[in-house]
Parts: structure tokens; C-alpha cells; sequence
């Protein structure tokens, strides 16, 4: 990040670049991993029956994903 002895031109682009790409790298590794978490599914680490609790995908986690997005965007604004 460092451009040169003192705050310059070259600094400050970097670091402005830093701070705008920074975000769309998390948000894309938010997404891969919900989809990677919604292909599997989750672990079971009882090892109990858990087919008695299933809840479909959707509706229920759609919008609990889209209000989940909502509010990351909400914080990063």
C-alpha cells in the first residue's frame, strides 16, 4: 500500500482501490459460501434423525438470505 516516503498520489490510489475492491471481495465469498452451505447442507454432529425438522428452501431461507444481504449491505453503507 506504501507508494512512497510520504503521502503522495500514488498512496492514496492505492489505498482508495484497496477500499473499493475490498468489499466486493467479501461479498463474493458471502455468496459462494451460502451456496456452497445451501448445496450441502450443514453437519449433523449428534447424529440424531434431523429429517423430522426439515423445513424447505423455499420460501423460508430466500428471504432470511435476502434480509441477511440486506442488512451486510446496510452495514458496509
Amino acid at each position: 500500500i506504501w507508494g512512497g516516503f510520504a503521502v503522495d498520489n500514488a498512496t492514496l490510489t492505492r489505498f482508495f482501490t484497496f477500499h473499493f475492491i475490498f468489499p466486493f471481495i467479501i461479498l463474493a465469498l458471502m455468496m459462494i459460501h451460502l451456496l456452497f452451505l445451501h448445496q450441502t447442507g450443514s453437519n449433523n454432529p449428534l447424529g440424531l434423525n434431523s429429517n423430522v425438522d426439515k423445513i424447505p428452501f423455499h420460501p423460508y431461507f430466500i428471504y432470511k438470505d435476502i434480509f441477511g444481504f440486506i442488512v451486510f449491505l446496510w452495514i458496509l453503507i
